[in-house]
């Protein structure tokens, strides 16, 4: 398993792993991250944010899945997890786990909280965020773009 950086190529195959997840659970609705305008080209989109980067995960030379860090509201330190997503056949080997290390330990070397949107039926999403340390909030934080989510955490950065 090799964690790196996003490249350009990978575009296609990581929008494709994020829209067939989705698709699965039945969220390829407004709202989510299906429909984000920026989902085909998320090495453009990483890549012209300031302390921001996507992570690609690929297992037998084949990407299965990925994170990103992305600024939420800069003035207060606040930075967003986002599109941890992974194939069927990758879940439940603990690379989710190595994703979520992998994107926490750059986000705090910027940002002192890190936000993020799920939803309650994710129970297995919401039981690893919970793990690590992730504070289910009430309500979305102001400026919140994924109106389809009922779920949203916090997690201090040290």
């Amino acid at each position: 398993m090799i964690i790196r950086q996003i490249d350009k190529q990978d575009n296609d195959r990581i929008k494709q792993i994020i829209q067939d997840s989705l698709k699965s659970l039945g969220l390829a609705i407004p709202g989510t991250a299906y429909y984000d305008p920026q989902l085909g080209e998320l090495y453009q989109y990483y890549n012209s944010l300031k302390h921001a980067n996507y992570w690609v995960v690929e297992q037998d030379k084949e990407i299965v899945g990925g994170i990103g860090i992305a600024p939420y509201n800069e003035q207060d330190r606040v930075c967003e997890l986002q599109k941890l997503y992974l194939t069927p056949q990758a879940q439940g080997l603990g690379i989710a786990k190595k994703l979520m290390e992998t994107a926490l330990s750059f986000a705090s070397q910027y940002y002192t909280m890190c936000y993020l949107e799920t939803k309650h039926e994710l129970k297995a999403a919401c039981r690893l965020y919970e793990r690590y340390g992730f504070q289910l909030l009430q309500e979305p934080l102001p400026g919140s773009e994924h109106s389809a989510m009922d779920a949203w955490y916090i997690k201090e950065l040290h």
